[in-house]
């Protein structure tokens, strides 16, 4: 067998273990952002219209609520405090809200300037995935460009604080991936999706290298990545459809 056939057949293999117990379970449209609560066992999940949902690992929806007119396309959990982390792209802030309700606590802006490089840009672009891990908050902002442009494909690195009103960039992961969607952490690595490559990424934050990267089907629009408690995968899909993924390869 030659080289490149080989890795062909690989690819494919890949490809097949990652989707074969692929599930569509439950329909929420645009759905833009996912995350998973411990403490619930439960899945939360934002859409474009500014909707809040909770849902169960089976897709029954519990509960929903509109917040405002907001543009929400990514959410995350903060466990000690029982409070949502949403990231509001129209203004590049994050929205802090009450897990038992979905009452809105505040809103807080993030600095857009990095070492004197603005990496966040004002538009119609901005902070696309979440994730809250060890009292810090990695946002990935929505771009076609590479770092060190202005606006470009960076994970901005933040200091979690519920008493400030605007946030700091403390430091940046310039991943080298265009267009990530959603990011989450799972046994201390973290996932990143890349929607427009169609692409599931491990990383290693401590090493700043990517571990392994996985291909998605190109029929979905990936906006959101979870993991539950099990290790199964849990995809927002923007058109409408929340996607899980029994027993994905080992990472």
């Amino acid at each position: 067998m030659n080289k490149f056939l080989g890795v062909l057949m690989l690819s494919s293999l890949l490809f097949q273990n990652l989707f074969s117990k692929e599930k569509e379970i439950a329909k929420i449209p645009e759905a833009s952002g996912i995350c998973y609560s411990k403490t619930s066992d439960t899945l939360f999940v934002v859409n474009d219209e500014g909707r809040v949902y909770e849902i169960t690992t089976k897709g029954e929806i519990l509960r929903e609520k509109r917040i405002g007119k907001y543009d929400l396309e990514a959410i995350d959990i903060d466990e000690k405090n029982s409070l949502l982390l949403l990231a509001n792209e129209k203004n590049d802030s994050i929205i802090i809200i009450k897990k038992e309700n979905f009452k809105i606590i505040k809103e807080i802006k993030i600095d857009k300037e990095y070492k004197g490089i603005k990496v966040l840009k004002k538009g119609s672009n901005g902070i696309e995935g979440l994730a809250l891990y060890k009292n810090k908050i990695y946002a990935s902002n929505q771009s076609k460009k590479k770092y060190p442009q202005k606006d470009s494909s960076v994970i901005v690195i933040l200091n979690y604080s519920l008493d400030k009103k605007s946030l700091k960039i403390e430091d940046i992961i310039n991943h080298g991936f265009t267009d990530v969607s959603g990011l989450t952490f799972y046994e201390d690595i973290l996932y990143m999706i890349s929607d427009k490559n169609s692409l599931l990424i491990s990383y290693n934050i401590k090493k700043r290298r990517v571990i392994k990267k996985y291909k998605l089907p190109k029929k979905f629009a990936q906006e959101g990545v979870a993991f539950d408690k099990k290790g199964n995968l849990y995809i927002a899909d923007d058109n409408g459809k929340i996607l899980k993924i029994k027993n994905p390869p080992n990472r």
